[in-house]
């Protein structure tokens, strides 16, 4: 299963109410190491398919959620469980820390 794109809109149906946990990806268009990490987010999603699922959430495009969720930096990685903040870190990550990261 390849990453959902997040948006203001989706973001109730696809994250808030999703019954397994929610990779956020918030990034931007600009930001070179989020390009950087865009390959590493696609493989986890697709290795990590029916455990848990992977989102990407434009910064730029959805600046609502961005300020909800205080995002100052990016590429800034959220972890949801059950619509909640469970975890969240921050920058350029190897793909198995981002991996052990996503299924805490």
């Amino acid at each position: 299963m390849a990453e959902i794109v997040i948006t203001n809109e989706n973001f109730e149906s696809e994250v808030a109410k999703s019954d397994v946990p929610v990779l956020v990806d918030f990034w931007a268009e600009w930001c070179g190491p989020c390009k950087m990490m865009g390959p590493v987010v696609a493989e986890i999603a697709e290795e990590q398919a029916g455990k848990i699922k992977v989102g990407k959430c434009n910064v730029d495009d959805n600046g609502e959620l961005a300020q909800k969720y205080g995002i100052m930096s990016i590429p800034c990685f959220i972890l949801f469980k059950n619509g909640e903040v469970v975890a969240q870190t921050v920058g350029g990550q190897p793909k198995d820390a981002l991996t052990q990261f996503a299924l805490q």
